[in-house]
């Protein structure tokens, strides 16, 4: 039997809406900020890590990050000229675009672009993220990994095989290439073979201080300067040490 449009779940709790004290919170901490600081950076975040991030706010312990709704915090600035909170800084609020942050600093501008500069954590690289880099494996024996691990390596796509109880690489291997969207094969591989790929690093985008000065920046963050391809070897194997070891080797672009 169809259900009655008539039947309707009314709530009798008087239970106030979380949202609305949620933004305002977030708009009056925003000002809070732009009164105690002298600066304030709008940044975004390569391959975020929030334990990564964690750090980061340790070593910036004076200064103050904010992540929010793009929405609230440009409110908060103001959104045109006859709205912001002081001069000017609603030209911070147009940089509020896709994932961005507010960094609330009494830092010079050149120690803060100093620092993220000369910044940046590896990591390893998830499956969605756009492979930074080509690597590949030398054909031959994978010592380092106990016999029991095969299967999986085959089911991950590595032509393998054991021989004697050792797990062998049967022929050259490309794990990856520059540019392609990873899969999650591809960066268990990567991990298992100890290679971080990704770089966890905080791109700063504009600047705005008390005075109403506003600045652009471009491409102010650690810049990468791996080979743009790499291959895997194991380095020498100690009988007492079960950690897996590799170095990579800088190649040609593998095709």
């Amino acid at each position: 039997m169809p259900r009655s449009k008539r039947d309707r779940k009314v709530s009798l709790t008087q239970t106030a809406k979380k949202g609305t004290d949620i933004k305002g919170k977030l708009i009056e901490n925003i000002r809070e900020a732009l009164d105690k600081y002298e600066r304030v950076f709008t940044f975004s975040v390569a391959n975020m890590r929030n334990g990564l991030l964690k750090d980061v706010r340790l070593e910036w312990k004076g200064s103050k990050f904010c992540f929010g709704k793009n929405k609230v915090m440009s409110i908060a600035l103001g959104r045109v000229q006859e709205e912001a909170y002081k001069p000017n800084v609603h030209l911070i609020s147009k940089r509020l675009k896709g994932q961005t942050g507010l960094l609330f600093t009494n830092k010079t501008k050149e120690d803060v672009l100093k620092w993220f500069t000369n910044y940046s954590e590896a990591d390893y690289a998830r499956a969605g993220n756009l492979a930074e880099q080509t690597v590949s494996l030398e054909e031959g024996p994978l010592e380092m990994f106990p016999f029991n691990m095969e299967p999986e390596l085959r089911q991950l796509g590595l032509p393998t095989k054991l021989v004697r109880g050792i797990i062998n690489l049967r022929e050259d291997y490309v794990i990856c290439k520059k540019g392609e969207v990873l899969t999650s094969q591809q960066s268990r591989l990567l991990k298992h073979f100890c290679y971080k790929m990704a770089k966890f690093q905080v791109v700063i985008d504009a600047m705005w201080s008390n005075d109403g000065y506003f600045e652009e920046f471009k491409n102010v963050g650690c810049q990468s300067k791996d080979a743009s391809s790499v291959r895997l070897r194991p380095t020498k194997i100690d009988e007492n040490d079960d950690t897996r070891t590799f170095v990579a080797i800088p190649q040609d672009d593998i095709m």
